[in-house]
């Protein structure tokens, strides 16, 4: 297999999902010129920053973190679109590895008791192979040691891709999309609700929406990115 991938590699080199590079050494998915270089946003170290302001008023969060800005052209939309569109699963790991390392630096995620992925409708699930969000949360989970729970909450309606809808439009789209299928699992437990983009807040609020009835649920948030425009 080690001559095969050596052959591979030297006809179909592997390349930087964010400049398009061909990688070298031990460069996995990302350079590390680009690695070092994402647009950080430093939310996770820092309370009352843009992600918790913009859902302040919408839902009962103890911490809110996303770790990079996404704009329009930029090195975080190329690898969302590698993530969601071109099948990349090991990016979705690697980048959910970096963001376990993002919160652990900051100290204020350090009683999370459940990783709890945004889920996918089924039919979305199998268009795609995966959840993007959960793969991310594999990734914070092994480095945060924190185990995942992706049975308490499932998409129960089909809705139409966010990115696609107008800003005023996004919350009417994922209204009661989501439902809490065993309470029992979140009880008394502080969650981490893990997704790939925030823009409007509108699917984490939905989320939320759902959870509500749970008892004694703490709820903190964590997205790869935030967009900005």
């Amino acid at each position: 297999m080690s001559v095969l991938h050596t052959i591979l590699n030297t006809f179909f080199p592997s390349t930087c999902v964010g400049c398009g590079e061909v990688l070298v050494g031990n460069e996995n998915q990302l350079c590390v010129s680009c690695l070092s270089q994402l647009p950080a946003t430093h939310f996770s170290a820092t309370p009352d920053n843009e992600a918790e302001r913009m859902l302040i008023g919408k839902i009962p969060f103890v911490a809110v973190s996303a770790m990079l800005q996404f704009q329009h052209g930029n090195k975080t939309q190329r690898i969302i679109h590698s993530m969601k569109f071109h099948g990349n699963s090991d990016l979705c790991l690697l980048m959910g590895r970096q963001m376990g390392l993002d919160l652990a630096r900051s100290g204020r995620f350090d009683d999370i008791d459940l990783l709890l992925p945004v889920p996918l409708h089924w039919i979305r699930h199998l268009k795609r192979g995966y959840n993007q969000s959960e793969l991310l949360c594999r990734g914070m989970s092994e480095v945060l040691g924190v185990p995942i729970n992706t049975t308490a909450l499932k998409r129960v309606r089909y809705t139409r891709k966010q990115s696609q809808q107008q800003r005023d439009k996004r919350q009417t789209n994922v209204e009661n999309a989501f439902r809490t299928m065993h309470p029992e699992q979140l009880k008394n437990k502080h969650i981490l609700l893990v997704d790939d983009v925030m823009t409007t807040g509108a699917t984490l609020t939905s989320c939320c929406d759902a959870l509500a009835n749970v008892y004694s649920l703490r709820i903190s948030i964590a997205t790869l990115s935030i967009a900005t425009y």
